[in-house]
């Protein structure tokens, strides 16, 4: 154990043990940095209150632009640009009809994420 541990451990840790065969193991789930950024993304995507009222409007049903924007109370501009930044992280998708484009959650790993993250925040509620 080299000085850097103690010193660490000491600041956080009422002792200076340093339990290995667990740091190991959890050391071996550990993602690569490119999957954790890829994580960390597409938490800001989800971060952000207009796109996650965008999601959850197509959580219900799948929606064209001029809807969203009407139903949010937006301009149908604001909702591309959110639509193409929710695309872009492969959480809506869309398929055209004549020359009406309709958006809808990508797959079920979206509406899993969703259902999720409201049970979480909604859970003292119960």
């Amino acid at each position: 154990m080299t000085e850097d541990k103690l010193e660490t451990c000491t600041d956080s840790c009422s002792q200076t043990i340093i339990h290995e065969e667990v740091v190991e193991k959890v050391r071996a789930t550990i993602p690569n940095d490119e999957s954790l950024s890829d994580v960390a993304e597409l938490f800001k995507v989800l971060g952000d209150r207009t796109r996650t009222r965008i999601l959850h409007a197509l959580f219900e049903t799948e929606m064209c632009v001029c809807d969203l924007a009407y139903l949010l109370g937006m301009t149908q501009s604001s909702i591309s640009h959110q639509l193409r930044v929710l695309k872009q992280a492969k959480l809506v998708r869309n398929r055209k009809e004549g020359k009406v484009v309709y958006y809808s959650l990508a797959d079920d790993h979206v509406k899993s994420i969703f259902e999720q993250a409201f049970e979480h925040v909604n859970e003292d509620q119960k």
